[in-house]
């Protein structure tokens, strides 16, 4: 953990311990933490069109763990709001786990395209990279590598979601590949990477959501009081 301006940043593995105790020790769904982030990527999504959703194009890439999660979350707000979005996935969509894939259900229901990758994306307004979480490690393989790689040629502007992926969220390290966001939501706590000027250019405008993270968890860390008191986003970078 380091600390700067009142802000706690968390290592990967505190990160992992700070999500165990939301869940096992406070009680707090996996699936209300999911929906929390994902209505924050949303509302930064939002914010970079302009503040209007009605007629662009978005396309989340997700992955098979709970980031991917965040990301079919993010999809259906934007949905709702008026974008014409699609989900392209990294994989095989039988490969998603047990809670993405019920997010992944849900789009389909909404009638929300879920496409394989190797199906376009790179025409989209705007591209939410959802594919690698804070525990990736390591140089991102394909089928993820290549898309990262064409998010990246596309040139249209990519919202991470928590991290970019293919960056090692504690030493801040970029893999080959690794996403260059224009924006980065980080959830519930930033991470130690972000503090890494090898970093700073990959991650674009940083975003700290309120992800219903109990107060006690932030007095843990001495965080300052009222973080989140006005609005659920806040710009920290």
């Amino acid at each position: 953990m380091r600390s700067e301006r009142g802000l706690a940043y968390l290592t990967s593995d505190e990160m992992g311990e700070t999500d165990r105790v939301a869940i096992e020790e406070y009680g707090i769904d996996v699936l209300a933490l999911m929906e929390n982030a994902g209505r924050a990527v949303a509302l930064v999504a939002l914010r970079m069109l302009g503040g209007k959703a009605a007629g662009e194009d978005v396309c989340c890439l997700v992955g098979k763990g709970n980031n991917g999660g965040d990301g079919l979350v993010a999809a259906r707000h934007l949905s709702n709001w008026g974008a014409s979005v699609r989900v392209v996935v990294s994989g095989e969509r039988s490969g998603l786990k047990d809670v993405p894939n019920r997010q992944a259900e849900m789009v389909e229901k909404m009638g929300i395209p879920v496409l394989g990758p190797n199906d376009g994306f790179e025409e989209c307004s705007l591209i939410v990279d959802a594919l690698l979480g804070y525990g990736a490690r390591g140089n991102p393989r394909d089928p993820i590598a290549a898309l990262i790689r064409r998010a990246n040629a596309s040139k249209r502007p990519i919202l991470a979601v928590d991290v970019p992926s293919g960056m090692d969220a504690t030493t801040g390290t970029p893999g080959d590949p690794c996403i260059a966001a224009k924006a980065t939501v980080t959830l519930g706590f930033p991470k130690t990477g972000f503090l890494n000027t090898l970093s700073r250019p990959l991650v674009g405008e940083l975003y700290l959501a309120d992800i219903s993270f109990p107060l006690k968890m932030y007095s843990a860390y001495s965080v300052r009081t009222g973080l989140f008191e006005k609005e659920s986003v806040i710009r920290i970078g």
